[in-house]
């Protein structure tokens, strides 16, 4: 197995983002990985993911995970809360500039963005506000629907009473509050969850429920991110993604029909997380990045 560097990045607002610097000899390409939301990190066994780090090595481009603002439910940064409980997603923009920057500063020319699950959304919202970036190519990992997730799972009456009631906190300046009626199974504080569930909000990059169940919830037109995409992109889902509603041809087919002029490829059998199919996926990964 490769050995990383650890590697500390400090962004605008002042974070230390840790990370793993797996280095490919004489290299100026580098491939980052923004991984998902809830448990996420990079610093245990089954979220390394050595086979991305060595098949990508392998074809002479460097690769470097970290764990950004979102990792982790709750954690305290510089006496400030982050974790999934709190994020708000046009927030990664400041990590992957900071990533983006530290990197292009140590003498690497050409860079590639990975997103899995979550970080294939943010990979979007970047794309979308940095309209001008340096980036050559992205990789979208199982890219998810959590505003759909989240009102399939609550029910439209409960879903709505709390988008509602965490909008009117966020003006009340109690955003940062814990909503308990959503514990134990569900960390989140008001400003975290309209965040992730407002469907006009940048989280809704993929309102798949919306199209498959025909259920009317953004005001804002769908798909707008994606389809804004100016980058040569990869999309990946697995077969059995849990979280495509039992329809993985269906979402691919509805991503080509915004932008068919993308790579699209299905994994057959592999999960939400690609978990026993990780030597297949590096593969094509570093086959579309090379």
């Amino acid at each position: 197995m490769l050995e990383p560097k650890l590697i500390q990045i400090k962004t605008q607002d002042k974070l230390i983002l840790p990370g793993l610097l797996f280095e490919a000899k004489k290299s100026q390409k580098i491939a980052i990985h923004l991984h998902g939301n809830g448990s996420s990190s990079v610093f245990y066994h089954d979220d390394i993911r050595p086979e991305k780090a060595e098949a990508l090595v392998r074809n002479g481009i460097s690769f470097f995970q970290f764990n950004n603002r979102g990792a982790n439910y709750i954690k305290k940064l510089n006496s400030a809360r982050f974790g999934m409980a709190y994020e708000k997603i046009k927030e990664c923009i400041h990590d992957i500039e900071a990533v983006l920057g530290a990197f292009k500063r140590s003498g690497y020319k050409e860079f590639y963005l990975i997103g899995e699950s979550t970080g294939a959304n943010k990979i979007c919202v970047y794309d979308f506000y940095r309209t001008k970036n340096f980036v050559s190519k992205y990789v979208l990992l199982g890219g998810g629907d959590d505003v759909g997730i989240y009102y399939d799972l609550l029910k439209k009456k409960k879903f709505s009473r709390l988008l509602s009631e965490a909008k009117k906190k966020i003006r009340a300046r109690k955003g940062a509050e814990i909503i308990l009626e959503l514990l134990p199974d569900i960390v989140f504080s008001y400003q975290g969850f309209y965040d992730i569930a407002n469907p006009d909000g940048d989280y809704n990059i993929f309102p798949f429920y919306e199209v498959i169940r025909k259920v009317k919830l953004s005001k804002k037109p769908l798909f707008r991110h994606f389809k804004a995409l100016k980058k040569s992109t990869l999309v990946v889902y697995g077969s059995e993604d849990k979280y495509n509603w039992g329809d993985t041809s269906r979402v691919v087919q509805i991503l080509k029909e915004q932008r068919p002029d993308l790579d699209y490829n299905i994994i057959k059998g592999a999960d939400h997380s690609f978990s026993k199919h990780q030597i297949k996926l590096s593969k094509m990964i570093a086959k579309f990045l090379r």
